[in-house]
C-alpha cells in the first residue's frame, strides 16, 4: 500500500510540497546502497547488444537481462499491445524481427528470472552514459513484478473508469422525453447530446494516447487531470437550463473523458505479461459494453420522476468516487516514466550526469522533432488505412458494428414503446438483453485464445500465436450472428409476436459485435505492432464518429423504412461484411507479403 500511495498524484504531490522528505522512494534513504557502484567496471554498449542477442539461449547469473529495458524500448496502446515506431523497432530490434515476438520472449525469460532475485549488472556506452535500469530481477518497482493484489486493484479501478464514461454516453436517454418537452425540439434534434458525447470520446484518443507515451508525462497525468475535469464538467451540466449550453458541456465530458478509451488498454498491458494481456482487454471490453446498456435502464427509471438534470447528477455521484481513488490510489504504471523518473533522482543524488533510461538515450539518437511525432501519431495512421486494404477493411467494420450497436438507442423506443406499448419508465429494460451475449462472446474469446494461443505456448513458445489470420478466428464464427440477430430483432418486432423475441435477437448481435471488434483489433495488434498505438486510436475515432452518425440518421431511417427494413438494411451490409472477413483470413498473407506496413 506504501507503493501505490507514493506513485500515486496524491503522493507526487506530497513529495514535491515535502521537498521529497515524505514517501521517499529507495534510492533517497540513507541506507540505500548504489548497485551501480558494485562493480569495479561497467560493461560497455558492444556488450549490451550480444547480451541481448544471447540471452534467448542462456542467462548467466553476472548477467541477467536487462527486463526494464523491454518496457523503455517499447510503447503500448488503447487496445494493450506493445509497439514502437519504425526507426525504434530497426534500432532495438534489428531489421525483421517482431517487436512482439521480443517482448514475449523476454517476458517469459523474466519470469524464471525474477524468482531468482538476481541483481541487474549495470551497462555502460561508448560515450559514458550509464543505463539505468531495474536494479534486480524481482524489483518491486517493475509493474510486472507487482502482486496479483496490485495488478487487479489497478485493472479495477481502469475497467470502473471506463465503465463510468461509457455509462455517461446513454444514460441521457432518460431525459430525452422532458427535454423534447421543455425546449420544444425534435427527438432527432435532442440526440444530439448523445451524438456529440460519442464523438467526443473518439476525438481524445487521437490527442491523449500520444501524450501518455511521452516519458517525462507518463499514464497518470493525462488520466488524474482529464478525469477532474471531466468529474466538474458535470457540475455545470446539472444545473444548466438552455439545450445549446448542455450540449457543449456534453461534448466535453465525452472528450475529457476519454483518455481511459485510448490508453486504457496500455495500462493493463503495462502491469500483464503480454500472453496475459487479451484476458484482461475481454474483461475491460464487457465493461465498456456493460456501461452504455445499463445506462438506460438506470436513466428511465430516475429522470421521469426527478427531472431530466437528474441524469447528470448521477454521472457526478458515479465519477467523482472514481476521482478519488485515482487521485490517493492509481499509481504509475508505463515502465519507461518510471525508469526516466528513476535516472533523474539518481541524477540529483550522486551529481552524475552520465545516469540515463533507455528511453533518454532513445530520444537522443532519434533527434525527433514535434512535427515527427505529430506525423507518426495523427498522419501516418491515416496513411495506412488509405494505402493497406486490410487496414481499411478493419475500420470500415468495426465501426459499422460500432454504429449498429448505437442505433439499438433509437429502435428500441420505435419497438418497445411504440409497438408492444412498455411505459417509458422500463422501456430500458429490454438492453439488459445485452449481458447473455456478452456473457458468451467473452467466454468464446478468452476459450479461443486460452487453447489457440496459452496451452500451446508452454511446449511450443512463440509459434504458439501463429500467423496473425489466427486472431481472426472467433470472428469467423461469431460474425454471421450478427445479421441473424438483426433479422431476428427485425421481423419479430411485431404485436403478433412476444417481445422477448427481439431482445433474443438484441442478444445474438451483441456475441458478433463484440466479437467482432475484439478480433479486429488483436489482428491490427499483431500485423502492425510498429503502428498500433496510432491505428487503435484512429479506429476508435472512425467508429465513434460514424455511431455519432448513426445516432443521428437511424431514427430516421427506421421511420422512413420501418423498424423491418431499416434494420435489415444493417444487417445485409454485415452480411458483406461477414464475406470480406473471410476472404481477409484466406487471402491476409498474401496482403500482408504485398504491405509496405505489415510486420513480416
Amino acid at each position: 500500500m506504501y507503493d501505490i500511495i507514493r506513485d500515486s498524484p496524491f503522493g507526487q504531490i506530497t513529495r514535491f510540497l515535502t521537498k521529497n522528505k515524505w514517501l521517499r522512494y529507495v534510492e533517497e534513504r540513507e541506507d540505500f546502497q548504489n548497485p551501480y557502484y558494485i562493480f569495479n567496471s561497467l560493461p560497455e554498449e558492444t556488450e549490451i547488444n550480444s547480451h541481448a542477442q544471447d540471452a534467448s539461449s542462456e542467462t548467466k547469473p553476472e548477467e541477467t537481462p536487462s527486463f526494464g529495458s523491454v518496457a523503455a524500448d517499447s510503447q503500448h496502446e488503447t487496445s494493450g499491445f506493445m509497439h514502437s515506431t519504425a526507426q525504434e523497432d530497426v534500432e532495438a530490434n534489428g531489421p525483421g524481427e517482431n517487436p512482439i515476438e521480443r517482448v514475449v520472449t523476454m517476458q517469459t525469460l523474466h519470469e524464471i528470472e525474477k524468482r531468482m532475485s538476481r541483481s541487474i549488472r549495470p551497462t555502460q556506452t561508448t560515450d559514458g552514459t550509464i543505463l539505468v535500469d531495474w536494479y534486480t530481477t524481482d524489483d518491486p518497482d517493475n509493474p510486472q513484478n507487482w502482486s496479483g493484489f496490485k495488478k487487479g486493484f489497478v485493472a479495477f479501478q481502469i475497467c470502473i473508469y471506463s465503465f463510468a464514461v461509457y455509462f455517461g454516453s446513454s444514460i441521457y436517454v432518460g431525459a430525452v422525453p422532458e427535454v423534447t418537452e421543455k425546449y420544444d425540439i425534435s427527438i432527432e434534434v435532442s440526440s444530439l447530446a448523445l451524438a456529440l458525447y460519442v464523438f467526443g470520446y473518439g476525438i481524445g484518443p487521437l490527442i491523449f494516447s500520444p501524450l501518455s507515451e511521452i516519458a517525462a508525462v507518463g499514464r497518470n497525468p493525462p488520466y488524474i487531470i482529464t478525469l477532474f475535469i471531466y468529474t466538474v464538467l458535470w457540475i455545470p451540466a446539472s444545473v444548466v437550463n438552455n439545450f445549446a449550453g448542455f450540449v457543449v458541456l456534453r461534448f466535453l465530458t465525452g472528450f475529457f473523458g476519454s483518455p481511459c478509451l485510448a490508453t486504457g488498454g496500455a495500462s493493463l498491458s503495462d502491469i500483464y505479461p503480454l500472453i496475459q494481456v487479451p484476458y484482461l482487454l475481454i474483461i475491460w471490453g464487457a465493461a465498456t459494453v456493460f456501461g452504455p446498456a445499463l445506462a438506460p435502464v438506470v436513466s428511465n427509471l430516475s429522470a421521469p420522476v426527478k427531472g431530466w438534470h437528474w441524469v447528470s447528477w448521477e454521472m457526478l455521484w458515479l465519477s467523482a468516487p472514481i476521482l478519488l481513488g485515482f487521485f490517493f490510489f492509481l499509481p504509475e504504471t508505463s515502465s519507461a516514466t518510471i525508469l526516466y523518473y528513476r535516472a533523474k533522482r539518481l541524477r540529483n543524488i550522486t551529481g552524475n550526469l552520465h545516469y540515463r533510461s533507455q528511453v533518454e538515450i532513445d530520444q537522443a539518437k532519434q533527434h525527433m522533432t514535434v512535427k515527427d511525432i505529430v506525423y507518426n501519431a495523427v498522419i501516418k495512421p491515416g496513411e495506412i488505412n488509405i494505402l493497406d486494404p486490410a487496414v481499411l477493411f478493419s475500420t470500415v467494420y468495426t465501426s459499422l458494428v460500432y454504429a449498429i450497436f448505437y442505433s439499438f438507442f433509437e429502435s428500441f423506443p420505435l419497438v418497445f414503446s411504440d409497438i408492444y406499448g412498455f411505459k417509458f419508465n422500463i422501456s430500458g429494460l429490454p438492453f439488459l438483453g445485452v449481458f447473455p451475449g456478452l456473457f458468451v462472446a467473452a467466454i468464446l474469446c478468452a476459450l479461443v485464445w486460452h487453447f489457440q494461443v496459452v496451452k500451446p505456448f508452454r511446449t511450443k513458445g512463440f509459434d504458439a500465436f501463429g500467423v496473425p489470420e489466427n486472431r481472426l478466428v472467433p470472428g469467423l464464427f461469431a460474425c454471421i450472428w450478427l445479421p441473424i440477430g438483426l433479422f431476428l430483432f427485425a421481423w419479430t418486432a411485431r404485436p403478433s409476436v412476444h417481445w422477448m423475441a427481439s431482445i433474443v435477437g438484441l442478444s445474438l448481435s451483441i456475441v458478433g459485435t463484440f466479437t467482432i471488434i475484439v478480433c479486429m483489433l488483436q489482428y491490427l495488434a499483431f500485423t502492425y505492432p510498429k503502428y498500433s498505438a496510432s491505428l487503435f486510436a484512429a479506429n476508435d475515432f472512425s467508429r465513434s464518429t460514424l455511431a455519432a452518425g448513426a445516432i443521428m440518421f437511424s431514427r430516421p431511417m427506421f421511420l422512413n423504412l420501418g423498424i423491418h427494413w431499416g434494420v435489415s438494411l444493417l444487417a445485409f451490409l454485415d452480411i458483406v461484411c461477414c464475406v470480406l472477413l473471410y476472404a481477409l483470413w484466406i487471402f491476409g498473407p498474401k496482403l500482408r507479403s504485398r504491405s509496405r506496413f505489415a510486420q513480416p
